[in-house]
């Protein structure tokens, strides 16, 4: 058996949906004999996860799954293990680096 990292999308719709598209990505580990199976279990995991329910303003928000979008295999479960990554290109190299040392800051402060 081997660990699998799966990448799935639900696409948010809120009401009647007249706001800017909202998607999330989730990133979910799978156990499975082989990458076909992986995929198998992770977008029946996808299907399963999809849901609605009314906000307090009373409309009706959605969780419309997507697809699964990747699958990383894991070369093992240990400590370190890297289970995702993702190259980000960023205009302003400056203000990345601020969110990221902000992003930390505030895991930090919750110690």
């Amino acid at each position: 058996m081997n660990w699998y990292v799966a990448k799935l999308v639900f696409r948010v719709i809120s009401g009647s949906g007249d706001h800017n598209a909202q998607f999330d990505e989730q990133l979910r580990l799978i156990h499975a004999e082989t990458e076909i199976q992986a995929y198998e279990k992770a977008s029946t995991i996808g299907h399963a996860n999809q849901d609605s329910f009314l906000n307090v303003q009373k409309q009706t928000v959605k969780w419309q799954f997507i697809d699964v979008a990747e699958l990383n295999v894991l070369s093992g479960l240990t400590d370190g293990t890297e289970l995702y990554y993702n190259i980000h290109e960023a205009e302003n190299p400056d203000l990345y680096i601020a969110w990221a040392h902000h992003k930390s800051a505030l895991l930090g402060a919750k110690n």
